[in-house]
């Protein structure tokens, strides 16, 4: 991923190629894809009924096609294809051991906590995300101690060889001024929680926004292009003219750094000035027609780049600090998207700090309650509902069939009576 993105900077005529990336990733998906098109939803799927083998297939698939995203400058990141290729080989190894079928959910799980942990460099979160990602509202912890081994190991592992190959994890520092208390707990004071609570709904209105539009790109490319190929096209040569457009290719790729001055990465969002104000809306739009549209990637560190730019550009409105407000909003509207508030509190202290561990915890929360039933893993299970009612045990993408039916039902209703 490092080198791709080096390339593509080194080599800007690249992005006239996204096209012709979007058509080989579809035509190779469709030839040899076959369940491994469905990705993660399939590893969830299969951890809560095991009923068919994630093919190994998955694992070169889904890295070749992201780096061939990357490549040619579509927004996408990383921890997806970690978590496929994770889960893929975890479930693949367990078959070649001839591991009891009632075994295999736990060890797919760790095999997502492992790809999770080590790639961002956060095992603890990790092993978190892969026992809370499955159903909102519950934690399956009787893989806890799997999930979080498989998590630490792999870590051991990534950061063994990054040590070799020079390429190692980023990091990011918050001053600690003392107008917010830096001898409270973790500036756990009155004003500072409703700033930062205010904060937390902001990003989850963003979370649930970037989930809208993906969908909304995938269900418009459905109904205007019959041929798969064509969607990816179409939207690359929207994304080609809005980086032409804004005259800047800060929206471009993971987003984690960029080495074009005055444009902007996650290096620069904990900055004043560091984000234009709507920064936070380019970069759902361009993640939303990657995704959307068919090209393969992880939708995190987009997250992480829409959330701590919709910080940095509301810091003033909320009275925080721009770092610490881009440090919030960095975990919240993944928290949101992703309905893992537990797991990103734990990836916020372990990439930033933990004296800020309850400023996240507030932030995450309350953008997870803010995101309502949705979320960026469309085969995630309802477990408890944040609110309303409504049936348990049923999947995001049934909800949002269930919610459907009954806004229609309700409009031929009124109809009804009108008439």
């Amino acid at each position: 991923m490092d080198w791709v993105a080096t390339l593509r900077f080194a080599h800007p005529w690249l992005l006239w190629l996204l096209p012709l990336g979007g058509v080989l990733i579809v035509s190779v998906y469709r030839r040899y894809g076959s369940l491994a098109t469905h990705g993660n939803e399939l590893i969830i799927s299969e951890i809560h009924s095991p009923t068919r083998c994630v093919p190994l297939r998955m694992t070169p698939l889904i890295l070749a096609s992201t780096l061939i995203t990357h490549l040619f400058g579509g927004s996408a990141g990383r921890e997806g294809p970690a978590v496929e290729m994770g889960g893929s080989l975890a479930d693949n190894i367990g078959r070649l051991f001839r591991v009891p079928v009632e075994y295999r959910p736990t060890l797919m799980m760790a095999g997502m906590a492992a790809g999770f942990g080590s790639i961002f460099g956060a095992p603890i979160a990790g092993g978190i995300f892969a026992i809370e990602v499955l159903s909102l509202g519950k934690l399956r912890s009787s893989a806890l101690i799997p999930c979080l081994a498989a998590s630490l190991l792999s870590n051991v592992v990534c950061q063994t060889w990054g040590n070799y190959t020079g390429v190692h994890h980023m990091g990011f520092y918050i001053a600690r001024p003392q107008s917010l208390g830096e001898a409270s707990f973790g500036y756990f004071t009155v004003p500072t929680m409703l700033r930062t609570l205010i904060l937390g709904i902001a990003c989850g209105g963003c979370a649930r926004l970037f989930v809208e539009c993906t969908l909304g790109v995938a269900r418009i490319g459905a109904r205007c292009f019959r041929s798969e190929w064509m969607r990816p096209v179409a939207a690359s040569l929207v994304l080609i003219a809005l980086t032409a457009l804004l005259g800047t290719r800060s929206y471009l790729g993971l987003g984690e750094w960029n080495p074009i001055p005055g444009d902007y990465s996650l290096t620069t969002l904990f900055q004043e000035g560091g984000a234009s104000p709507w920064s936070w809306w380019w970069k759902v739009l361009f993640t939303a027609l990657t995704i959307g549209s068919g090209f393969k990637g992880g939708r995190v560190t987009p997250l992480f780049f829409m959330g701590a730019a919709l910080g940095n550009a509301l810091a003033e409105i909320v009275g925080l600090p721009v770092d610490l407000a881009a440090g919030i909003g960095f975990v919240a509207v993944f928290a949101g998207a992703t309905n893992t508030p537990l797991a990103c509190t734990l990836i916020g202290v372990e990439l930033i700090g933990r004296e800020y561990l309850s400023l996240f915890a507030i932030a995450c929360f309350a953008s997870w309650l803010a995101s309502g039933h949705a979320g960026v893993y469309v085969t995630q299970r309802i477990g408890r509902r944040k609110h309303g009612d409504g049936p348990l045990g049923i999947t995001l993408a049934e909800e949002r069939e269930r919610v459907a039916r009954k806004r229609s039902e309700a409009r031929n209703n009124r109809k009804r009576l009108f008439w």
